[in-house]
Formats: structure tokens, sequence, C-alpha cells
């Protein structure tokens, strides 16, 4: 009898040996066709100017469920995207904030190809909700250095190489309010960077994008800045480092189309009224 018992907890434990071993086999193999799959899935990466983000990720959800491709995505401002794509990141796509910019890659020996001025931006006064502040039109309604206190600072992108602080320089040089609120500005890494300030209560005004203020559930757009008081906010977009994969063709023509523009709209991008650059 005891005998029997023992070879019969020899078999059992060998048939358990055994079918744990053929388990982790089809487990092993089940992680490297799915490892497989992933590696074969085409990628493609843009470098995007930071007030794209929450439209472009929109954007890219809707077109890989469509298709079989990883879009990825690097937000900065528009001059640090160009930057390192002038210093070798593997950019395909670069969508940028003002044709500065894009203009600017050429000089540096990077190859365009598919440039078109897609959307178009407006550049509005922000607060802090909690200042409930009235509706303000700089050059119409005073200063604007009038609604800051003694410490109290301006946030904007940086006007030395961010395109939404070079677009609000420009403005306030047309309206006269430079000098005076140049020493007094929070100059942010990028616009988003600008919006933050003000959200975080760092700073109770701000300079930036309406669509940026429209994202946002933490600060009132207190008004536009006259279109001709600066430069036209346009977004050009190109595939660069060529020559680029199909991939990354489809995903750019995809961009321009009416399915794309829509989505760009509901985040309240306007198509670009020229179409080239």
């Amino acid at each position: 009898m005891f005998k029997w018992q023992t070879r019969h907890r020899a078999s059992f434990k060998y048939t358990v040996l055994i079918r744990g071993f053929l388990l982790f086999a089809l487990l092993g193999v089940a992680f490297l066709a799915q490892a497989d799959t992933a590696k074969e899935k085409p990628g493609v990466k843009i470098f995007a100017a930071a007030s794209l983000t929450d439209a472009l990720n929109e954007a890219i959800d809707r077109y890989e469920a469509q298709h079989d491709v990883d879009i990825v995505p690097v937000y900065a401002s528009s001059s640090t995207a160009a930057r390192q794509i002038a210093n070798g990141a593997p950019a395909e796509l670069f969508f940028s904030a003002n044709v500065q910019w894009m203009d600017w890659l050429p000089d540096q020996g990077i190859e365009l190809d598919s440039r078109t001025n897609l959307l178009q931006n407006h550049l509005v006064l922000i607060a802090l909700k909690e200042r409930d502040l009235p509706a303000f039109t700089p050059g119409n309604d005073g200063k604007l250095v009038s609604l800051l206190d003694d410490q109290e600072r301006l946030s904007v992108g940086d006007p030395d190489h961010v395109p939404a602080g070079i677009y609000s320089k420009q403005a306030l040089q047309s309206l006269g309010e430079w000098d005076a609120l140049e020493p007094r500005l929070a100059r942010a890494d990028n616009v988003r960077a600008a919006l933050a300030l003000v959200e975080q209560g760092e700073a109770p005004l701000g300079i930036v994008y309406q669509t940026d203020a429209k994202a946002s559930d933490k600060v009132d757009q207190l008004s536009l800045f006259p279109a001709d008081s600066h430069d036209p906010i346009v977004y050009p977009l190109a595939l660069v480092n060529l020559p680029v994969s199909e991939p990354a063709q489809a995903f750019r023509q995809w961009l321009e189309s009416d399915e794309a523009l829509a989505i760009f709209a509901d985040f309240g991008f306007a198509a670009a009224q020229d179409a080239s650059p």
C-alpha cells in the first residue's frame, strides 16, 4: 500500500511538472508573438508646439484607432523642438507654432517636404478666475500695466525664442506697453508653462493663445489682442529628416483632412486661410 501511494504521488508530481512546463512554454510563445507584433507595428514621431498638446493628442487617438501605427508626439516650444531636430532628434514631422522656426531648419541643413500652413490661432489676455476681473482690451481700456500691483508680473512665453512670447512682444510694442512691462515679465519655456503660472496663482495675468485659455477652467479670457498688433499666428506642418517612412507620409496627409481639421476646430483652432508657406 505504501509503495503504491509513493508511486502515485511521484506520478502526480511528474504530471503537475509537465503541465506547468507546457503552460510556461505556451505563455512564452504568446509573449514572443505579442512582442513580434508590437515590434512590427510602425512608429511615427512628431515634434509639435506645446499649444497643440490637447488637440493633437485627440487627433492621434482617432488616427491610431483607424490605422495600425504608433504615433509618438513630443511637445515643447517650437524653438526647443526645432533645435532638437537640428541636433539630430529622430523626428519625421514638425508642427510649429510659427513660420520662423520652420524657416530656420533648412538653414541648419534639415530638408523639408510637404510643407503647409495648416492652422491659425489668436493671442489673448488671461487672468486667474479668482480675481474676477472685467473684460479689458489693451489699448482701448487703458494700460495693461495698470492691472498689476507693484510686485506682480505678467506671464508670457519667453520673447527671446518662444513663439507665443514673440507674438506677445510684438503686441505690447504695438500698444506702447513693452518698455513698462518688459522688466515685469514672468518668462516661461513654452506657452503651456505660461498658462500654468496663471493657473497656479504665480502670476495674476498672462498672454497665451486663445486655444490655451479655452483648455483651462482656472482662467478667464479678458480680451483678444488686436490682430494687427502682431504677426499672424500660423502653424506650419512639414516632413523632416528626409526620406521619411510611408506611415509618416500618410499621417501627414491625414492631418490635412476634413476629419482632422474638425478635431482641431473643436479645440479652438481655425484652418489657416492661406495653405501655402
